[in-house]
């Protein structure tokens, strides 16, 4: 009888682990298939049509029917649009899973993380349309401009991406150890040298990867950031004057952009540069939190 029971058991072990592998081939393969069309498709502009990567990475004319494709305001456009949301909303949602995880009374830590878990669901049309009713007026009183621009969005973007990292790193923090924390106190330590010198250290991973998904939110982000940008393929002067990003520009021009010319061309090489930023961003926060190890 116990034979039998070891039997099943093995098999049932089998056959769970084939699956898991089984599921993880798929999403290998899906993956791969993804990032080598994208790959393909983003490279025939330079090889099939003839355009320098020079042209496309530095110039500033932008003319899809015209045939120039020169990316450089929609490059500059995202990363200050990511760069602001970033070190807006990727300090401050750190802070505050701090403040939720350490400091706050646990009714007020209970009552909120559902109610941020509910944020994060919160389709991004809807910042969007927030921002442009509320946030873009309100930028146009204050500056006496048209509102809309690089600070519209890369606000829209912090607070889109703040549900995320604080959410996460509450997380993060949360499963650090208790006897850290007590042994920390033993020494004679406040609350903040605590904080501060104990828990946020030995939470870092899991910070780095509520920045990193924050990251990521915000460069991919393509509805929100359209409503608010203004959409002017111009490069960047002012961050109340109306720019445009890849993703934006991306969505705009693809209806206009006849299958197999050049100008699809380009637009694949800006999604595929897109991947590459979001690829070297992450790579780039891993060094740097490497490097302090």
């Amino acid at each position: 009888m116990v034979g039998v029971r070891a039997n099943k058991a093995h098999r049932d072990e089998r056959f769970a682990l084939i699956v898991l592998v089984t599921c993880s081939g798929i999403f290998v393969v899906a993956i791969a298939l993804i990032l080598g069309f994208l790959a393909f498709s983003g490279t025939r502009l330079f090889f099939h049509d003839h355009v320098s990567p020079f042209e496309f990475l530095f110039s500033t004319n932008w003319d899809g029917l015209g045939g120039h494709f020169g990316a450089a305001p929609f490059i500059v456009g995202s990363l200050i649009a990511t760069g602001f949301a970033i070190l807006v909303g990727g300090p401050l949602g750190v802070a505050i899973g701090v403040f939720f995880s350490e400091l706050a009374p646990k009714r007020v830590a209970d009552a909120m993380k559902p109610a941020i878990e509910v944020l994060v669901g919160i389709p991004s049309v809807v910042y969007g349309w927030l921002g442009l009713t509320v946030l873009v007026p309100l930028i146009g009183s204050i500056f006496h401009t048209g509102g809309d621009g690089l600070l519209a969005a890369g606000i829209v973007l912090s607070i889109m991406i703040l549900p995320t990292v604080i959410s996460l790193s509450e997380d993060a923090l949360r499963v650090v150890p208790d006897s850290m924390r007590e042994g920390s106190a033993a020494l004679g330590a406040t609350r903040w040298e605590t904080i501060s010198r104990v828990l946020v250290p030995s939470a870092k991973s899991g910070l780095a990867v509520a920045v990193i998904l924050g990251i990521a939110r915000a460069i991919g982000e393509t509805l929100a950031v359209q409503l608010v940008l203004g959409n002017a393929p111009v490069f960047v002067t002012s961050l109340l004057r109306p720019a445009s990003a890849l993703t934006s520009e991306i969505v705009m021009d693809m209806g206009d952009a006849p299958d197999g010319t050049a100008f699809q061309h380009a637009l694949f090489s800006m999604a595929f540069l897109l991947l590459l930023i979001a690829m070297g961003l992450i790579l780039l926060i891993r060094f740097a939190l490497r490097k302090r190890t």
